[in-house]
């Protein structure tokens, strides 16, 4: 017991590093992926295009690849040449991968509903921007939530690559004392650490599917 408090502040502080890529990952890749996801749907062919490029490259390069050119190759491309310190490199490699993954499931959001609902907005007199943003967006919300989830816990169990730019996060904090101590059990902390951030995800996501479900009745 006395070994589990000894370790636990070091792997707590892993873990502050650990949520705050999580939260902001979250917080500026999903209006990204919204509106990539909208330009991906729109009339606008060749912005259409650009962003199925776009989609195409991020989801099919690693994460860890992405991360490492953000930081050790961006500041050697011409006219760009910008040095990002880690976390920051950390930040926009997974905002710009997850974008792309929350855009795909945008997409199939908006498109799984029915032209009916594009219809009925038009003889209600709205326009089409409205009609998604009123009628279409509030019906993809449930249709979406799922794969949503899934992402969402495995953008928890990808934090762990930014131990490749040497930050402290917690499967690093928990690698150093394993390192140090010659024992295992950090890495079983590590893991209950990562399982119980999972469980609120899903205990969240299961939350929003219930009150959603509600309007289908």
């Amino acid at each position: 017991m006395d070994y589990l408090l000894n370790i636990l502040g070091p792997l707590l502080e892993g873990t502050a590093v650990t949520l705050q890529v999580f939260v902001a990952t979250l917080l500026l890749s999903l209006p990204l992926g919204l509106a990539l996801a909208l330009v991906r749907v729109s009339r606008f062919r060749t912005a259409s295009v650009a962003v199925s490029g776009y989609i195409w490259l991020m989801r099919g390069t690693p994460l860890m690849l992405q991360m490492l050119f953000i930081y050790f190759a961006l500041p050697f491309v011409p006219v760009v040449g910008i040095r990002l310190p880690d976390f920051p490199a950390a930040i926009v490699a997974f905002v710009l991968n997850y974008a792309a993954y929350f855009a795909e499931i945008f997409r199939a959001g908006i498109q799984s509903v029915g032209r009916g609902q594009y219809e009925a907005g038009q003889v209600l007199g709205m326009s089409r921007a409205q009609t998604m943003r009123r009628i279409v967006l509030p019906q993809m919300v449930k249709r979406i939530l799922p794969p949503m989830s899934n992402e969402t816990i495995t953008l928890v169990k990808d934090t762990s690559l930014i131990y490749v730019l040497a930050m402290n996060d917690l499967l690093r904090a928990a690698r150093g004392i394993v390192q140090r101590d010659f024992t295992t059990m950090p890495f079983v902390v590590a893991a209950a650490f990562y399982l119980v951030m999972t469980l609120l995800l899903t205990w969240g996501f299961l939350r929003l599917e219930r009150k959603y479900a509600v309007y289908d009745e």
